[in-house]
């Protein structure tokens, strides 16, 4: 117990001795990461900029890749810093810093996606009300509302652990995890070890159900429409659901690798599904949303060869 009070950073064991293939990884990660901030901030600046694309469809999808950008900037930058680092230590603050961010922009990814399943759902059922339904007003309401929610959750979940003694520091991850970072506490109180499970269920589990029962509904319109509709319904909704059974595989790779034995995977398969959800998911958003809508398409034909 006397050692708990020294202890004033974590070990990301999980590196391991990278030799000189750490140039690689670095410029590997680096251009990745240059790559998801560049082609989400630009999907952002064309819809920002092209006011026919000022619909709440449009502003859903602005939110997500914001939420994109947050997340890959909450683990990129550590990520890389630690490629030239001997011990591949953080200090605490940091940990939980990037902890707290990481989970905050999950969560208003899942949040994110159940908007845009709404707003799916509105122009498919009720298509002759949408406009009164669900306005831009109402949809720069519900962006608030998911990041209220997502840092609420996130802001009680972290709160828990300010005062906490640790009795070690080694974290078998490349990044912090709030899970084995709970571990490593001296005393774990029973809110501290259902924090997380209550994060799954509030910011995971619920956005997920949302969505669900939202194309559930979009699909029994679907079977009475033209056929045209239903072709129609289908493309629109398909990048969706694709998005959502991507996530939610991140995140299983992310929970399982926290919390099973993982003797029997190699590092470096464990290392890479452990890091999917903020690797994958932010590079292929802006081409199932942005890039995959004709009407996107044609604003950044617009923005990038217009000579107006």
């Amino acid at each position: 117990m006397e050692n708990s009070t020294e202890i004033t950073s974590f070990l990301l064991t999980a590196y391991g001795n990278i030799g000189s293939l750490k140039y690689l990884y670095f410029i590997l990660m680096l251009v990745w990461y240059f790559s998801i901030f560049v082609t989400n901030a630009f999907v952002i600046t064309v819809i920002y900029l092209d006011r026919r694309l000022h619909e709440p469809m449009y502003i859903f999808l602005c939110n997500l890749f914001v939420s994109e950008i947050g997340g890959s900037t909450s683990l990129y930058p550590l990520l890389i810093s630690q490629m030239f680092s001997d011990t591949h230590e953080v200090t605490i603050p940091w940990c939980f810093l990037q902890m707290f961010l990481i989970y905050t922009c999950t969560s208003a990814e899942f949040y994110s996606l159940a908007a845009m399943a709404y707003d799916r759902y509105i122009a498919i059922c009720y298509p002759l009300h949408y406009s009164v339904i669900l306005t831009t007003d109402k949809a720069a309401v519900v962006i608030l509302f998911i990041w209220l929610c997502s840092l609420t959750c996130c802001i009680i979940m972290f709160s828990l652990m300010v005062h906490v003694e640790y009795c070690g520091n080694a974290i078998d991850k490349v990044f912090c995890d709030y899970h084995l970072v709970v571990k490593l506490a001296c005393s774990v109180s029973v809110i501290n070890s259902i924090s997380d499970l209550l994060y799954s269920c509030v910011s995971i589990l619920l956005p997920v159900s949302f969505i669900s029962v939202s194309y559930l509904k979009i699909l029994q319109v679907c079977q009475k429409a033209s056929q045209e509709n239903k072709q129609k319904a289908i493309t629109t909704c398909t990048p969706q659901m694709v998005s959502v059974s991507n996530l939610f595989l991140g995140c299983i790779f992310h929970f399982a690798d926290s919390r099973f034995d993982k003797t029997h995977v190699l590092d470096k398969v464990r290392i890479i599904l452990s890091v999917y959800l903020l690797v994958f998911q932010p590079m292929i958003s802006p081409f199932l949303y942005g890039f995959n809508l004709p009407k996107i398409r044609e604003s950044c034909k617009r923005f990038l060869f217009s000579r107006k």
